[in-house]
């Protein structure tokens, strides 16, 4: 796959490669593999968190802080 880059944003990437010490296509390569692939999960350190791990389940997003209030429970 070939990416065209637009000025600004080539300028920018190389700016900021140039901060970390890495060629631009390695931190544009980076960047995406860390927005575009899911985190891989935590490798359990004994049979606790292996079973905690086990029984976690992804319910979605999270309600905000506010959503808990008893004024945000009826909006």
């Amino acid at each position: 796959m070939v990416l065209t880059v637009p000025p600004q944003l080539e300028s920018a990437l190389a700016e900021q490669a140039g901060r970390r010490g890495l060629a631009p296509d390695a931190l544009a390569l980076d960047i995406l593999r860390r927005h575009l692939l899911p985190a891989s999960p935590p490798a359990p350190i004994d049979d606790w968190e292996r079973g905690l791990l086990a029984a976690a389940r992804d319910c979605g997003v999270s309600l905000p802080d506010a959503a808990l209030s008893s004024d945000g429970l009826y909006d």
